[in-house]
């Protein structure tokens, strides 16, 4: 019987026209625009210099700061308040004001002090862009520190003291790297959510869930025909997710491919259930969008995706622990980044399961079979 079930299962997939097209362009939407949109990388920031001292040190502090990625030299005003103006106007975000006798202390040896000011109507780029604005002064100030060493004392004097840093996992530090994992989570959260739920709600308003029901078809087989297509669906969707990223952003797991399989098979099971749940709870398409949009949205806001659930207050971080979105998003990221193997990530492997277990007996019991 359950074979019957899911030979009428998959030909409404392959006969629902908008289905196929929302499979072909969520991977496109979520894998290859996304990781652009969401790029918490600040570049070309507008710029505002305030140069009183007019001297050839300042200058060179101006075109150093210019000449990075981060930032476009938009103005140059003749004071504070000037610039200040600018940046009310939206001609810049972010001003360098350089005092006058900056070059003379800096000669004396003196501190020479300049004042960075920010935007912060955008916290992030405003943040962001007087942190690299205070990082090319640092840099300003230690090669003058460095040239003055070897004018003064010759090169055998000068400290050989150098920091360098190396970044695990991410060396180089692109977001990309960080979110596309992330990005393929939401990418079956979003599928596998949504098309379960909409499936009984579908048959409902149509009336052909009425059929199903004066049959002696057994609520286990009913709802396992409806798991088992998206759950094929979600192994598809994983499978273009991690094809994408390697193709358009170049990234490839660090781990075994092999260790996606068991992650993959339990979230997809898990969040399949959680769809079925809100369509058994839902009497209209309506109904069920708007508490697939809630959970979606909790899910994403609580998972650890943008915000790292460390930073969180303490009472959120003890809601995350019911977000299975929050364990699969850590898997995929220690697979990619890290290469970790299954028995490092067994407790996240636990959880999933028992998220679809709960879950699927949680559909199983609400469905309601009128004979």
């Amino acid at each position: 019987m359950l074979k019957y079930l899911l030979e009428k299962e998959f030909k409404q997939i392959l006969r629902n026209k908008l289905l196929s097209r929302l499979l072909i362009a969520m991977p496109v939407m979520t894998i290859i625009i996304f990781p652009f949109v969401t790029s918490q990388e600040v570049r070309y920031v507008k710029l505002c210099v305030v140069d009183l001292d007019r001297s050839p040190a300042s200058e060179r502090l101006v075109q150093k700061a210019a000449a990075s990625e981060s930032f476009v030299l938009t103005d140059a005003a003749a004071g504070h308040s000037e610039a200040i103006e600018s940046v009310e106007d939206g001609r810049s975000e972010i001003i360098l004001e350089i005092p006058r006798g900056f070059e003379r202390s800096l000669g004396r040896g003196e501190e020479a002090r300049v004042m960075v000011a920010a935007n912060s109507v955008n916290g992030t780029r405003g943040s962001l862009g007087a942190q690299y604005l205070s990082s090319i002064i640092s840099d300003f100030s230690d090669e003058l520190r460095r040239e003055a060493g070897l004018t003064a004392q010759g090169a055998a004097n000068v400290s050989a003291v150098n920091v360098t840093t190396n970044y695990r996992f991410n060396p180089s530090l692109d977001f990309r790297t960080f979110m596309v994992p992330a990005l393929i989570v939401v990418l079956l959260t979003q599928l596998g959510c949504a098309l379960t739920a909409l499936n009984i709600v579908g048959e409902k308003e149509k009336g052909t869930i009425e059929q199903i029901n004066v049959t002696p078809v057994s609520k286990s087989y009913f709802i396992l025909a409806k798991l088992i297509p998206n759950w094929c669906i979600g192994f598809l969707m994983a499978s273009i997710g991690i094809l994408l990223a390697f193709v358009i952003h170049g990234l490839t797991p660090a781990g075994s491919l092999l260790t996606f399989v068991p992650f993959v098979a339990a979230y997809v099971l898990a969040i399949t259930g959680l769809g079925l749940v809100i369509s058994n709870h839902s009497e209209t398409i309506q109904q069920a969008m708007f508490l697939v949009f809630l959970f979606i949205m909790l899910f994403l806001m609580t998972g650890g995706m943008f915000t790292p659930v460390e930073s969180m207050p303490d009472w959120v971080q003890k809601l995350t622990a019911i977000n299975p979105l929050q364990y699969f998003t850590e898997v995929m990221r220690l697979i990619y980044l890290k290469g970790s193997q299954f028995t490092d990530m067994l407790p996240q492997f636990l959880s999933l399961c028992a998220f679809a277990v709960a879950l699927n007996i949680w559909a199983v019991a609400s469905y309601k079979k009128k004979q």
